[in-house]
């Protein structure tokens, strides 16, 4: 321990990084190691909470992650001296700050995967004009600003670098923010979406540029050939990077191939090469995160390479490691220095100048280029969102002595407030994304009367897994040999959430309006396209592949305004279990169940659950090969004849034999088994058996001549009985069956776990009924009249 006898300050020691226990006497708080663990901890909690607290105003994770930073520094909770002491005590700092700005660093590098160069080079005129106009403007009143608050708050800073660094800071628009904020919003492929993501993403690359030049300023040398000569030599490695980089990734890429797993080698020769670029720039002096970011950036975004990389990266990155960042800055924070009328009021003026600046230019531009005045002000306010760069720009600023501590606490209150407004205000000035006037079409079910017109059939699936069995239950309903009978959306569902991946594949899919459409096809798609057009060149089937991206939240209203819009008869769900090798089912994700539980409540059109359990095998079946065994369960009802009716278009098919069983009651065994009330009254249930009988009688007719169609009637006493029964049919390669079928024999077979899946559904998934067989659970369209699944 050293001491300075001149200023009678005792130099605390070196934290050790671990301890011997409390067994031994010692505290964790006072080792590294430990105390770091406990810092992490505790942010990740009251981040990943605050995020919970604020999904309902359906704000980005970026908003939490701000406010819990400052809820953990001197601002709130660190007013307890003791806490900040023992939780945050200053000789910790240097390993915290560390870890964060590691963690910065390889986020910056994700946050250059995200912006694809391609991309910005075919950026329209109308983009650029807004990009522009949204820097321009906030910049030169970020420059006003400065003067205010250097006659003010800021007496004695570097002039050329505070205005600098606040023009700067006014004129940033968070790129990562924003794609969230406008996916949230459902806006990603609006013509107001697309316009944004383009224009922010100029904005990004000027704001890193303009922020270069800001950090160069603000060197210790009272030199300026020193800032000039740091920002020549960080030019200097831009164009060495774009010169070298490239070439060897693309290399790399040659030697990764679609489906197949990335070399370990590779990865890590890119982390090593992120950490190296990091290391040349802050030798230079302009940050070490400049480097990654330009590495990121550089990285080609087609193959899967790019993928891997953030697969790897993006959950450690972004879950753990970033928010230490927020609490960095949350630390630098403290809200109590802004005190007194003044302070108060040039907090409320930069807010100003930076809502105007942004809403103001963005809109005038906008207006001029001829876009509707609703998009202008959208784009405005979407313009206006901040997030992390700006965070970025106030920590150097702070760090470099450039930002004092009042001006610091301004500023990120200025940041705080313009993103958290821009949703409520996009969402209130417009509304493209609601739901418009339902569309009127006429087949909404697969049970119609005339059954030559085409079958439209929206399916969903969630990965390559579902595929092959999906399309052969897509060549079991062709039916006949007309090309025209049957057209199939094939709809990908993929999550977006707040990870870097989310906007890789918001790049990789092609957008044409909601959700994104594939046009074209080119040699970089993906397996799973490649697969539905391999058929769709094989069969008489139009099918066309989709990509909806969306959260899981709101999943199912791109599935239902999807299939209103696309007039589907029907839209089919996989369930969200899969099958195991040992043949038990196994959960992939329970968010998918809500998906169907939502889509079977609002659907526009008839639903199927399907339980795949390997239609046809794993890879597909061509036509002349089909031999299947379709069995359809007929209690009555509704939904039981919407099978019915799918099962006898699939009779259609040449390698297709149908099996109809209906079960029917002795009326002397009703009072031996479980009488449930049916809701409806006694005429409804009348009614409805009077169709039944008019459906099935017309079906016999048409089936008479008909070998490949059998029609049975089994009549059974109980529920024990009706179980004997299916299992003597558990052999066949695909139960159809209705989700609500009507009568006292399903309603005594109510003992699903699965209420989306039915009585019947719900048996054959169970242990009761073991069966390899494939299961589809349907429920038909009732005029609007919406489901009622409930857990």
């Amino acid at each position: 321990m050293a001491s300075n006898s001149t200023s009678g300050y005792v130099c605390p020691p070196p934290m050790k990084p671990a301890s011997n226990g409390i067994f031994q006497g010692d505290n964790p708080l006072d080792f590294a190691l430990p105390l770091a663990i406990l810092q992490i901890c505790l942010v990740f909690v009251v981040t990943r909470g605050l995020a919970y607290l604020l999904r309902p105003l359906r704000q980005p994770r970026v908003v939490a992650e701000i406010v819990g930073g400052i809820i953990l520094g001197p601002s709130a909770l660190g007013r307890n001296r003791s806490y900040l002491q023992a939780i945050f005590p200053p000789r910790s700092l240097t390993v915290l700050d560390t870890l964060a700005n590691l963690g910065l660093l390889f986020f910056l590098f994700l946050a250059g995967l995200e912006l694809d160069p391609k991309s910005l080079r075919k950026t329209g005129n109308q983009a650029l004009g807004i990009a522009l106009a949204g820097i321009s403007l906030p910049f030169v009143l970020g420059i006003g600003s400065s003067y205010v608050l250097q006659a003010t708050i800021a007496k004695g800073v570097d002039a050329t670098a505070f205005l600098v660094f606040m023009g700067v800071a006014l004129s940033i628009t968070a790129f990562p923010v924003l794609a969230r904020i406008l996916a949230e919003l459902k806006l990603l492929t609006s013509n107001v979406g697309r316009t944004a993501m383009s224009a922010a993403a100029v904005n990004d690359i000027a704001a890193w540029i303009l922020l270069a030049l800001a950090v160069a300023l603000s060197g210790r040398s009272q030199s300026p050939l020193v800032s000039l000569w740091v920002f020549l030599s960080g030019c200097g490695f831009v164009v060495c990077s774009i010169l070298i980089v490239p070439p060897i990734f693309k290399w790399m890429i040659q030697r990764c191939h679609e489906g197949e797993p990335v070399d370990e080698r590779y990865i890590c020769a890119t982390l090593i090469a992120v950490l190296a670029a990091g290391f040349v720039t802050d030798a230079i002096g302009i940050h070490a995160m400049f480097g990654s970011f330009v590495i990121g950036v550089l990285v080609p975004k087609d193959g899967p390479f790019a993928g891997a990389l953030v697969e790897k990266l993006e959950d450690l990155v972004s879950g753990v490691f970033l928010p230490l960042y927020f609490v960095s800055s949350g630390l630098k924070t403290d809200i109590a220095t802004i005190q007194g009328l003044q302070s108060w009021g040039l907090l409320a003026l930069v807010i100003f100048t930076a809502c105007f600046g942004k809403i103001v230019g963005t809109i005038v531009v906008s207006i001029f280029l001829k876009v509707p005045l609703k998009e202008a002000l959208a784009l405005g306010f979407l313009m206006n969102s901040k997030g992390l760069v700006e965070l970025i720009v106030l920590n150097i600023g702070k760090d470099r002595k450039v930002l004092n501590d009042q001006t610091f606490a301004i500023m990120v209150l200025m940041a705080l407030f313009t993103t958290f407004i821009t949703t409520p205000v996009v969402m209130t000035v417009y509304k493209p994304a609601r739901k418009a006037k339902s569309a009127v079409y006429k087949y909404r079910t697969i049970e119609r009367k005339n059954t030559n017109s085409q079958l439209m059939i929206l399916a969903c699936f969630h990965s390559a897994r579902n595929i092959p069995s999906m399309i052969n239950l897509i060549e079991a309903s062709r039916g006949t040999q007309n090309r025209n009978a049957l057209c199939v959306y094939a709809m990908h569902l993929k999550e977006f959430s707040e990870r870097s991946s989310s906007i890789l594949m918001v790049h990789k899919a092609r957008k044409n309006g909601l959700p994104f459409f594939n046009k074209r096809h080119g040699a970089n798609c993906g397996h799973v396209v490649v697969a539905f057009e391999a058929y769709c060149q094989l069969s008489q089937v139009s099918i066309r592949p989709m990509t909806a991206i969306s959260s899981m939240t709101n999943m199912h209203e791109d599935i239902c305004e999807t299939a209103e819009r696309k007039r589907a008869a029907l839209i089919i769900l996989p369930f969200h279990k899969h099958q195991r090798l040992d043949g038990s089912l196994e959960t992939t994700r329970n968010d998918f169940r809500l998906v169907n539980k939502r889509v079977l409540e609002h659907a526009p059109c008839s639903v199927g659950i399907l339980v795949d359990r390997g239609l046809g095998g794993s890879s597909h079946v061509s036509a002349s090969n089909v031999s299947y065994c379709i069995t359809v369960l007929f209690f009555g009802g509704s939904d039981d004849r919407e099978a019915l009716a799918y099962g006898a278009r699939m009779a259609e098919h040449p390698g297709i034999r149908l099996v109809v069983l209906r079960f029917v009651v002795e009326p002397r065994i009703k009072g031996e088994i479980v009488i449930v009330d049916v809701s409806g009254g006694e005429s409804s249930h009348t009614g409805s058996v009077s169709e039944d009988e008019e459906v099935l009688t017309e079906f016999k007719q048409k089936i008479a001549n008909d070998d490949s169609i059998i029609y049975e009637e089994k009549t059974v006493n109980d529920d024990a009985e009706t179980v004997a029964v299916i299992r003597e049919f558990s052999r066949c390669n695909l139960f159809l069956v209705g989700l609500k079928p009507e009568g006292e024999l399903a309603n005594a077979l109510n003992r699903s776990e699965y209420p989306e899946l039915g009585p019947v559904g719900g048996l054959l998934v169970s242990k009761d009924c073991p069966t390899i067989a494939t299961v589809l659970v349907m429920q038909q369209y009732h005029n609007g009249v919406k489901g009622d699944i409930k857990n």
